[in-house]
């Protein structure tokens, strides 16, 4: 855990003052949405790097859990202080921003976009049937490790791969 924290001030403290003020914008108006998903980053990272240590970091199969449960956390955890839409409003539009602030390749931010939409739907197609404030990260990190058994390598920026989780050769 000590070691995500550090990535992540690593990462914020990398950023130019215009993209600073970008991110504030989105976080200052909703503090208890960002310190969730504040939180819901680091144990995101915490556990891929636990279950998938060789490619939780790259672009690899591990990344691709890592962004799909990352998107999952955020929506838990907004969802237990307020409504599902709310939740999942500030989730795309705080990993949207994740991949605006830190520019990736054209395919790797395919990949990374493609694969948080994954976690978002996996969250909202388990919602109907669990109440929102008993949620557990077992549920999504059993329904991704399945996923992750029909996961596509992806490698031209215009394929598409509907539900399944995409990672990079």
């Amino acid at each position: 855990m000590k070691r995500t924290v550090k990535i992540i001030f690593n990462t914020l403290s990398s950023l130019s003052f215009s993209k600073i003020l970008k991110l504030l914008k989105l976080t200052l108006p909703h503090p208890l949405f960002s310190l969730l998903a504040l939180y819901a980053t680091a144990k995101s990272f915490a556990l891929a790097q636990k279950e998938f240590p060789k490619t939780s970091a790259t672009s690899g199969i591990g990344n691709a859990y890592r962004h799909a449960l990352w998107t999952c956390l955020i929506l838990m955890y907004c969802s237990k202080v307020s409504s599902p839409e709310k939740a999942l409003d500030f989730c795309l539009r705080m990993t949207n921003m994740h991949e605006e602030l830190f520019p990736n390749e054209p395919l790797e931010k395919k990949m990374d976009l493609h694969n948080n939409k994954v976690g978002m739907d996996l969250f909202m197609e388990l919602l109907p049937g669990i109440h929102r404030q008993f949620f557990e990260t077992s549920f999504f990190h059993e329904k991704l490790l399945e996923k992750l058994k029909t996961a596509k390598i992806v490698r031209n920026i215009d394929e598409h791969f509907d539900e399944d989780l995409v990672y990079l050769d």
